[in-house]
């Protein structure tokens, strides 16, 4: 191979390093590499990249130690040594001749792993696509098929989380844990925090160390999973508040009001989901405390828990962790129990004043996951029909009639509404489950919600809604 120099004006630079190579043997006895054959497995070019991180190792190296004390001389040699270490290891890593040869999808996944390692270090996708010897399109392709995020939003999450973790356990200075986890500065560490978070670090931070008072409008039930008592909690004026909680002695505020309504008391902070924000003027409640949206949907409840855990200062793994099995470990119980009727088919209906509505099969909804996915009940043909990729439909007097199913569960947003007529229409009767008396009436904001306590509820009442029929 020819390889050709052309000197710039300012000429060549070149770096020689020179070094002796101790060894130990088990008795802690140095012998130097006159006595050993030499450790280093190389002899002439090896491969370097990205070579300009090794240039700023090596320049490092050559830097003059302007310390004017003995100790901070001690500390220079001692980063020197650990730029060395840093340089031989890296070139070690890429040259070692045993080393397999890796598929480029190997190899992103080997750099996913190094920014999982060193996150705080300074990194671009050009530096990464070098380093898995992949061109830089085919590496962000490759990258976001498997994390499903591009590289460097992937490498901020990585150290938002660090950042977080470092915000509960310690008390550094915002400054020195956004340098800690990667961030050139403090300004820049705070956006990005907020906009990820949806608090500001120091909100974070206090919200792990002292109780804060918070109004979760339709939340409350993953608050009081996590053993906070909200400061306030919804009501509508036709519906009132959601009893099966158990915190009727809380202050609550009608929300069927559009226009703003002054709160009794101040929280520190306010959540809401998507579908809040969709019926609701988030600006009501904006002049009261921080408002943070939920970014996920209902049906993704155990990472709604997650969120809104971390966000109040609760965020602790184990416990999020010990929450998620102990419903799934009923869930599966509950399984168990209701096999033999998995031959019959279950719907849930919601009345309402005006209309009556289908709700849907078992991946999107309040309902449907629950009785099809996590009891799996088996949803009558007319359910995965008109719900295929909607949460309910709207039934006609027609299609009400072609609800085929075994067993129906049902609820009433209006707690007056006048059942009477539904009941006596030909439309409501031709349902084998209601012919067969095999119809449950149930709690509406139970059965409405998405949260945990909600979830157990459901699985409650089916159980003895089936343990009264067999």
């Amino acid at each position: 191979m020819t390889v050709s120099r052309e000197a710039s004006k300012d000429g060549l630079v070149c770096y020689e390093i020179t070094f002796e190579v101790i060894h130990l043997d088990h008795n802690d006895i140095q012998h130097s590499k006159t006595e050993y054959q030499t450790l280093f497995p190389y002899v002439g070019e090896v491969d370097c990249s990205p070579f300009s991180q090794c240039l700023k190792w090596v320049e490092a190296l050559f830097s003059d130690n302007e310390s004017e004390t003995s100790l901070c001389a001690e500390l220079f040699l001692l980063n020197q040594q650990i730029l060395f270490q840093q340089l031989i290891y890296h070139i070690l890593k890429q040259n070692v001749l045993d080393t397999p040869m890796k598929s480029s999808r190997q190899a992103v996944e080997s750099t996913i792993k190094q920014l999982s390692l060193h996150y705080n270090e300074d990194w671009s996708v050009s530096k990464l696509a070098e380093h898995a010897n992949v061109g830089r399109w085919q590496y962000s392709r490759l990258f976001k098929q498997i994390t499903g995020q591009v590289p460097l939003q992937y490498l901020s999450s990585i150290r938002i989380d660090q950042a977080k973790h470092l915000l509960q356990v310690t008390n550094d200075r915002l400054f020195d844990i956004a340098i800690n986890v990667g961030f050139d500065n403090e300004f820049y560490f705070n956006r990005r925090f907020k906009q990820s978070v949806g608090l500001s670090p120091g909100q974070y931070r206090r919200h792990y160390r002292e109780e804060i008072q918070v109004f979760a409008p339709f939340l409350e039930d993953f608050l009081v999973t996590l053993g906070v008592t909200p400061i306030l909690q919804s009501s509508y004026m036709k519906r009132g508040t959601q009893t099966y909680l158990g915190i009727d002695h809380i202050p609550s505020v009608d929300l069927s009001e559009k226009s703003p309504v002054p709160l009794p008391v101040k929280p520190d902070l306010i959540l809401v989901d998507y579908g809040f924000s969709v019926q609701q003027d988030n600006h009501r409640f904006n002049e009261w405390a921080p408002l943070y949206q939920i970014p996920t949907q209902g049906e993704d409840w155990q990472e709604s828990l997650r969120i809104i855990a971390d966000l109040i200062g609760r965020g602790k793994s184990a416990l999020i962790t010990a929450i998620i099995s102990d419903y799934e470990r009923k869930a599966e119980s509950a399984r168990k129990k209701l096999r033999t009727i998995r031959n019959q088919t279950t719907a849930f209906i919601r009345v309402r004043d005006n209309g009556i509505f289908l709700y849907g099969g078992p991946d999107m909804g309040c309902t449907g996951p629950i009785l099809y996915r996590d009891l799996e009940l088996t949803p009558p043909s007319i359910v995965l029909e008109l719900t295929r990729n909607t949460r309910h439909a709207e039934l006609t007097d027609e299609m009400l009639a072609k609800v085929d199913a075994d067993n129906l569960f049902v609820t009433f947003d209006n707690p007056y509404y006048d059942k009477s007529k539904l009941y006596a229409s030909s439309a409501w009767r031709s349902i084998p489950a209601v012919s067969n008396k095999r119809v449950s009436e149930v709690d509406f904001f139970s059965w409405m919600n998405y949260g945990i306590l909600s979830h157990n509820k459901k699985i409650d009442d089916v159980l003895r809604t089936f343990e009264q029929y067999c």
